[in-house]
């Protein structure tokens, strides 16, 4: 009887151990999975907040496509970047959480828009996530060279950045960015034979099979691709002479008209000012008979001259630049100097010129001070945009050079043409930092070994989204150039 009862009492004992011991594993199991089911309900949550985050960025990206100016969420008041809060439903109108979005207008001189969007879902408000994204409108300066005619560039010419023609590309030079045309072949008007698209001296002719890329195009070539609207790249000197004539303190203005004489020299300052002079007389050419005149054997040249300043008289000092940016002349200009942290656009236009159009001279340097994207310079000319005779042995071009109606270049000079202060046919090397779009024949060498033997054409990136004021837009839309997750 006693052993009975003691072999119960040890039975119950581990009963009540295992029972024990059951209840512990059975609490921890319930606890682990209540972690479990804890743990992805707050991943859903989370995982919901950020997809609401999403849908604002989306959401304000579709603003600005449709209210390109808008940067306030259309709050008329336009005196804070927000937050500004909307409820994110589903398709049955039921409110799944909210996203609250902050606005950052552009800075002067840029299309870059940013915009940071905060979601939380109405299951767990306290949980948020943050995408930051940033917009912008590319400008037309997408190309070192952009142009609306045959080009040939030749030995000599370096180039960084792409290179675009709706019209056929002789290039001999060294390319270190894709060379492209609009077309699929073209007749070279320098040599009346067919070829490709982009070539270089030495390619078979059409329809031999072109050969794999040289160390000419370091980066390839591409054609036929589609054409680039030249009308558009061609800025409207309406509206840049309205913005400038908008601006007036007093004496100070920003539009000038007809100098009477030959046209107005700016020099630029590092003090964010200019020197403002009228050009009296430009430097005659003289030689032996029929060399120096335009009866170029390359081509005869509208507009063909000196394009040099002879003697020239104060009209202003010390201008402070424009808080637009802008300037305007409704006469030729010529143009020279450095800015250090200033963003200007100098537009040459006659009103209601079909010919005789105003012109821009860069013979000596125009340089930036910083290559970051605060310093910027747009000259745009309703002809031309020229380097003339009397021209800087090396001559530093800091800027986006853009020709409406007519070319960028220098004009062809023979070797024996000559001015009072010397030769100047030859020159050593054309630095070209910024862009070039150019309606006619961009050149600033020619075949017989005259003009600037060396050209260095550098695309400076900052124009792309940072172009100068009232520079030409590439489209009226918004790209998406970041995005991504950032703290709340």
């Amino acid at each position: 009887m006693k052993n009975r009862t003691k072999n119960a009492g040890i039975i119950l004992v581990n009963v009540l151990v295992f029972a024990t011991i059951a209840i512990i594993l059975t609490t921890a199991l319930v606890q682990w999975g209540a972690t479990i089911l804890k743990n992805e309900t707050q991943l859903t949550n989370s995982q919901q907040a950020f997809e609401i985050a999403e849908s604002g960025i989306d959401y304000y990206k579709w603003h600005l496509n449709n209210l390109p100016s808008d940067y306030y969420d259309g709050n008329a008041s336009r005196t804070s970047p927000g937050p500004y809060v909307h409820s994110f439903q589903d398709k049955d109108g039921n409110t799944l959480g909210q996203f609250s979005l902050k606005i950052t207008p552009p800075a002067t001189g840029t299309t870059i828009v940013t915009v940071k969007s905060t979601g939380t879902s109405s299951t767990t408000p306290v949980v948020s996530r943050s995408i930051q994204a940033q917009f912008a409108i590319p400008s037309f300066a997408q190309y070192a060279v952009v142009a609306n005619d045959n080009m040939n560039f030749g030995a000599g010419t370096i180039t960084y950045g792409p290179i675009q023609s709706n019209y056929g590309v002789h290039f001999d030079g060294t390319a270190h960015n894709i060379v492209s045309s609009a077309l699929s072949t073209y007749v070279d008007p320098d040599t009346g034979l067919t070829e490709y698209a982009v070539y270089t001296t030495g390619d078979p002719h059409p329809p031999t099979t072109q050969p794999a890329d040289s160390g000419i195009f370091l980066a390839g070539r591409q054609f036929p691709v589609p054409t680039v609207d030249f009308v558009g790249i061609t800025t409207n000197l309406n509206n840049l002479e309205t913005i400038a004539n908008s601006e007036k303190n007093g004496s100070t203005i920003y539009n000038y008209t007809s100098s009477g004489v030959q046209g107005y020299y700016i020099q630029l300052n590092t003090n964010d000012t200019f020197n403002l002079y009228k050009v009296n007389s430009l430097v005659s050419l003289a030689g032996n008979p029929n060399s120096c005149t335009n009866n170029s054997t390359e081509q005869r040249e509208s507009g063909w001259g000196s394009w040099s300043i002879n003697t020239k008289t104060l009209y202003k000092s010390s201008v402070p630049f424009p808080s637009s940016g802008v300037i305007f002349f409704q006469d030729n200009v010529w143009v020279d100097g450095a800015i250090n942290t200033a963003r200007l656009t100098i537009a040459a236009g006659i009103p209601g010129a079909t010919s005789n159009y105003a012109n821009i001279t860069v013979n000596n340097n125009l340089t930036y001070t910083n290559f970051n994207g605060q310093d910027v310079i747009g000259l745009i000319a309703q002809g031309n945009i020229n380097v003339g005779f009397v021209s800087a042995d090396n001559l530093t071009v800091d800027a986006a050079l853009v020709a409406q109606n007519g070319r960028v270049g220098r004009y062809y000079y023979y070797s024996s043409c000559t001015s009072p202060s010397g030769y100047y046919y030859d020159r050593t090397t054309l630095n070209l930092v910024g862009m070039i779009a150019t309606n006619q024949r961009y050149g600033f060498a020619y075949s017989d070994g005259t003009g600037y033997m060396n050209r260095n054409i550098t695309y400076d990136s900052n124009l792309l989204y940072g172009p100068p004021p009232s520079f030409p837009l590439a489209s009226s839309q918004y790209s998406t150039i970041s995005w991504g997750e950032v703290p709340n």
